[in-house]
């Protein structure tokens, strides 16, 4: 039994809102994702070119550095908006606002192209079918379209999923209350960094394989009747 040092309790509160901060950003990533794929198969030539930027830009710059960019940047830039239009305030982002809306935009740039592809990969010919025999645009989307995509879609989303897990940790860095960062401030107290972050790294490891065995579940079900996608 490992001896926390009476920081066990510190340490599932940061288990907490690591999990309440993936959970958020996984809503956020997956409603941005699905968006980012409409923009670019719109032909709307605007719609495309802000997507493009945008997955461009999550993925040229470290997470690390969009964290900090949203939390201290974000700030001033309201702050500054705020000032133009005549009010003189100071507005701070709330950590959680920041780490849940960064890590949502970086989970839904990856997304983005998931989702294309998974659409892309329906057949046009069981959409035809199904508008031929008076379905309307809502009920196609709920009973062929939407089924089809998520089961196309959800290795890759699950791939996207695991790397988000690992970069919650990165969100210490603005003061979070998360899991890395009480592990952080135990070790800061103890001096015992080997026994704070071997139990960190256990927590995150069981994290991913409770992940991994919720993911396997959904796949089987996707794939009901159709065999498993290779």
């Amino acid at each position: 039994m490992i001896d926390l040092y009476g920081y066990g309790g510190a340490l599932a509160a940061g288990t907490v809102g690591t999990i309440k901060i993936m959970m958020m950003s996984l809503a956020l990533g997956l409603i941005s994702g699905m968006a980012g794929a409409g923009a670019k198969l719109s032909g709307i030539k605007i719609l495309s070119w802000l997507t493009d930027t945008w997955t461009i830009v999550i993925r040229g710059v470290p997470e690390l550095i969009l964290v900090l960019f949203v939390y201290f940047g974000g700030s001033a830039i309201i702050t500054q908006g705020a000032a133009l239009l005549g009010f003189e305030l100071y507005i701070e982002i709330n950590p959680m606002v920041a780490a849940v809306f960064t890590l949502g935009l970086v989970y839904g740039a990856y997304a983005t192209d998931v989702f294309r592809v998974s659409i892309l990969a329906v057949a046009k010919g069981e959409l035809e079918a199904a508008r031929a025999i008076g379905m309307g645009r809502t009920k196609v989307f709920f009973r062929i379209l939407f089924p089809q995509i998520w089961r196309y879609a959800l290795p890759g989303l699950g791939n996207l999923f695991m790397i988000l897990q690992k970069d919650t940790a990165l969100v210490s860095v603005i003061g979070m209350n998360e899991l890395m960062r009480n592990a952080s401030q135990a070790v800061a107290n103890t001096r015992k960094p080997f026994t704070f972050y071997i139990t960190a790294a256990l927590i995150y490891l069981g994290i991913t394989t409770i992940t991994t065995l919720v993911l396997y579940v959904l796949e089987q079900r996707a794939n009901r009747g159709v065999g498993t996608v290779s």
